[in-house]
């Protein structure tokens, strides 16, 4: 076998003829000898794609706890040991378990995505050794072994074609075409990309017709699903918007808790002489206090709810942060075949020298009307028509059948858009009988049948691809109906213009059988004087649901990008249907164009095109890389394995639940049910109303922390009495405040939702308006509950009951901005604000119960030195909640005020 480096050097399998290919082997069509295959195979290793080193579990556990706001808890949670509060300590330890528990849950998918794709080998293959053949093990296979294939085979590794009849694979989970690939045994251009390597078979795809043989060039983790593999394993997956703002927000948080505490500690010391645990116990409260640990808890409850929202959209969540991301999403890259369009291949046109007719319905179900000027053309009228119609249907293998509502097809999707064409135009095939046949073959491209018709007649009909068709016509049924010499100029333009359409192009000829011919058919019939009867225009056609979807994406802001594997003119045709281009747009990039651009050349132009043909899995994540650089979040959609790494590298991967690939689901984030488009666009609706609901628990999380934060920093600041204990606060932050935040993840969606421009990735989960918001908030319920407690304080009141009625004025002050948070920036003073979300009373009411055992319940006021209060303190506190809600309402209203100013400036 010829050295590495000698074939390294060599122009790749595909661009050189079978023999050059198994000279380089080291074999012959004969096969390797079962001594030289065991030779080999201690060389290569087994045909198997090997799993990746799995991460210890204790170093997944660790990873829960690397997060600036949980180093807090911790720090605090030690402390409490330290003095020895465990009732303080446990309830810290909780909430940090609890969080490291869900990030648990949520871990594996690029470990599954691996997994899927080793499924892909086969298990068995016909293999050529010692000159004769056995079956082995796939993983028994090295290269240069000789394989035999025929019509339902899985291909057990990358094969170089040696000999192919009728030989079709289907390779979409490769290459992204929706009709299977012919192949033969001919050389291609060096620089083909997948989906032009007619001379190759592929590990893992399927043999759909005919049979053929092949020499294994590559084996396991060398073929191109294995490289496949491999670009899985390198791709990084990316931090969705909201975990990167999160994770700013809290890193900031903590520098600010941080200082504030020393600021608290030298002047508790310094200036007030506190004494070290009463400096301890009200540094520890003042962290506990602004850390709003509710929060990872929160965000995940909220995402959780979403998961079950979005799958009763028909989008299955498998990763949590994805239900965000969504929401965020500024580009969606969306695969062709069965996402934007049916996957059911449908006749379109049908041209004779007569007329053009237009072919009403779509995919299988044979719904609607051969038309001609918007018409209906009935096969007894127009004779062209019939003759075109009737060639397609008996030169056909196809059936289409209807089962609970539902049409689908057996045999070729080509043949099934022929098939339904004859439906459609009422053509009865009664009487008729086919007496021999000459079946498509990828070396001459057409089909052939000599059939009978009700008189007794023969015919030969004949259809294929039209260059091959015009070259064994003569002559053509003319637009009077009478056979006349070939126009083939004319048939040529016909065929450029309905190709330009996007619109593969069948060909139908005949010719009529002198009696006494014989009752065959052969290769060389075929060659003599047809009569072209016309051409039949076919398109995977566009979703209807999935053009509005693309239309509701742009009114969002949201540029739809095509990437596909389908050749460029079919590709930019599809794009324009449905509005992806307009016209005059930016015309597409292909395979070919993407290999020649630098990494700088593609960013700079990656924003402007909205269609990428002939893709490969590379090119794929190369795209989605540089609209990433851009700052674009990007939602990619997928069903093969080659979208698997594009789908890792995505910030948010979609998957195709019906048609795609195993492989491609554990890629992905979010799996649809239904493999429409539309139910992205419904998904990014979801997601956006997610993504407010979690700042709308934000914007009412923090004031609390603030407010509680605040009582205590003044309290030290200047020598007072603390109003506060630290478990006292826990009690506010995890029971009262986040209880009543749960509420805010039932909220519909705020009005115009889709009629706004996606968020901007950088900016803060919490803006200057909103940080302004939070600093008021914090002002008025924090300045409540100082002005109760010292109240009480200079009444004389004991402080156990003046500590609860500043936690009462905390929680019902709480209780009033639950209210306000329910719209962002709508005014709260309306009655909707009282009806929409039965889950705001249901929370108001659990609070209210939770404070009253606070208060009253002997076993409550030992736990946490709370004491029982009268009506007067339930009264005033209550008036002063209502006072903090108005307050809270006008400062929305400037903010509203202001936002007006600034776009009439605009």
């Amino acid at each position: 076998m010829v050295s590495m480096e000698t074939r390294a050097e060599a122009p790749p399998v595909w661009a050189r003829t079978a023999g050059e290919v198994l000279d380089d082997l080291g074999t012959s069509h004969d096969g390797l000898t079962a001594a030289e295959a065991d030779r080999r195979y201690g060389e290569v290793g087994p045909n198997r794609l090997e799993a990746a080193a799995r991460v210890p579990w204790w170093k997944r556990v660790l990873a829960q706890f690397q997060d600036t706001l949980i180093y807090i808890l911790l720090a605090s949670a030690a402390a409490k040991a330290l003095l020895e509060d465990w009732v303080d300590f446990a309830v810290i330890m909780a909430v940090a378990v609890i969080n490291a528990a869900i990030g648990l849950i949520q871990e594996g998918r690029a470990e599954k995505a691996l997994d899927g794709i080793r499924a892909m080998l086969s298990v068995q293959a016909d293999v050529l050794r010692d000159g004769a053949w056995t079956r082995l093990d796939a993983d028994l296979l090295v290269p240069g072994d000789v394989v035999r294939l025929r019509g339902g085979d899985k291909v057990p590794a990358d094969l170089r074609v040696l000999a192919a009849t009728n030989l079709q694979a289907e390779e979409s989970a490769l290459t992204g075409e929706s009709v299977p690939t012919a192949k033969s045994v001919g050389e291609v251009a060096q620089d083909a990309g997948v989906g032009d390597r007619h001379d190759m078979l592929f590990s893992g795809t399927l043999v759909t017709a005919g049979s053929g043989q092949g020499v294994v060039t590559a084996t396991g983790p060398a073929t191109e699903v294995g490289r496949i593999q491999t670009l899985v394993q390198e791709v990084e997956p990316v931090e969705t918007p909201l975990s990167r703002q999160l994770d700013a927000f809290g890193k900031a948080l903590a520098l600010l808790i941080v200082v504030m505490a020393l600021v608290m500690v030298l002047i508790g010391r310094l200036i007030h002489d506190f004494s070290v645990p009463d400096l301890v116990s009200a540094t520890i409260g003042f962290a506990v206090a602004a850390v709003p640990e509710g929060l990872p808890a929160l965000v995940t409850i909220i995402l959780a709810l979403g998961v079950q929202q979005m799958a009763a959209r028909r989008a299955i969540v498998r990763r949590l942060p994805a239900v965000e991301a969504l929401g965020s999403v500024t580009t969606v890259c969306s695969d062709k075949t069965g996402t934007l369009t049916k996957n059911e291949m449908t006749a379109r046109v049908v041209v004779t020298r007569a007329h053009a007719y237009d072919v009403e319905g779509i995919g299988y179900a044979p719904t609607g009307r051969v038309l001609l000027d918007e018409e209906p053309a009935d096969l007894a009228t127009y004779r062209d028509l019939n003759a075109v119609v009737t060639v397609m249907g008996r030169c056909n293998d196809a059936e289409v059948h209807e089962s609970d509502g539902r049409w689908s097809l057996v045999g070729v999707p080509t043949d099934g858009a022929l098939r339904v064409l004859g439906l459609k135009a009422g053509l009865s095939e009664d009487g008729w009988e086919r007496l021999d046949e000459i079946p498509f073959d990828s070396e001459t491209k057409y089909m052939a049948t000599l059939e009978r018709d009700p008189t007794g007649a023969r015919t030969l009909c004949v259809k294929g691809a039209p260059d091959r068709v015009l070259d064994r016509c003569a002559r053509q049924h003319g637009a009077d109906g009478r056979v006349e010499p070939l126009d083939r100029a004319w048939w040529e333009s016909e065929i450029d213009r309905l190709g330009a359409d996007g619109l593969r192009v069948l060909a139908a000829a005949l010719r009529p059988v002198r009696h006494g011919d014989g009752s065959t058919i052969r290769d060389g019939d075929v060659d003599e004087d047809l009569v072209l009867l016309g051409l039949v225009g076919i398109v995977d056609p566009p979703r209807p649901e999935a053009v509005d979807a693309i239309a509701q994406c742009r009114r969002a802001g949201i540029r739809v990008k095509m990437i596909t594997g389908d050749h460029a003119g079919t590709a930019v045709a599809i794009g324009r249907e449905m509005g992806i281009v307009g016209e005059g747009g930016p015309e597409v990039l292909t395979g070919a164009d993407l290999e020649a651009m630098s990494t700088e050349q593609l960013r700079a132009v990656v924003r402007d095109v909205d269609v990428f043909a002939r893709t490969s899995p590379e090119h794929k994540i190369r795209i989605v890389s540089a609209l990433q650089h851009h700052g674009e979040v990007v939602a990619m959609t997928g069903d093969g394995v080659n979208d698997a790494p594009a789908l890792t590298q995505a910030d948010v991967g979609v998957a195709m639940g019906i048609k795609g690939t195993e492989a491609t689901k554990e890629a992905a984030d979010v799996v649809l049910t239904d493999d429409n488009f539309a139910t992205i666009e419904r998904a990014v609706e979801e997601g956006r109303r997610i993504y407010d609901n979690v700042r709308k628990s934000v914007l009412f999380l923090l004031p609390t922390n603030g407010a509680q934060a605040l009582v205590m920093l003044v309290a030290v600041v200047f020598g007072l009495t603390l109003p506060l204990q630290p478990v006292q606060v826990l009690w506010i932050n995890m029971v009262t405040a986040v209880s009543l935040s749960f509420a805010l993840a039932y909220e519909k969606a705020e009005p115009g939702v889709m009629d706004r421009p996606p968020r901007d990735p950088g900016t803060s989960v919490v803006d200057l308006t909103y940080g302004r918001r939070i600093v008021i908030v914090s002002l008025l319920i924090g300045g409540a509950a100082l002005f109760v407690f010292y109240r009480s304080d200079d009444r004389g009141v004991p402080l156990d009951e003046a500590q609860t009625a500043a936690v009462t004025m905390l929680a019902l002050g709480q209780l009033a901005y639950l209210f306000n948070s329910r719209f962002l920036d709508r005014s709260s003073l309306t009655p909707a604000v009282l009806r929409g979300n039965r889950a705001v009373w249901g929370a108001s009411a659990a609070m209210l119960v939770a404070q009253l055992g606070f208060v009253y319940l002997p076993f409550m006021n030992t736990w946490f030195a709370s004491a029982p209060i009268g009506l007067d303190v339930w009264a005033w506190t209550a008036l002063l909640a209502v006072v903090v809600f108005l307050l809270v309402e006008a400062g929305k209203a400037t903010d509203r005020w202001i936002a007006a100013r600034g776009r009439v400036a605009e």
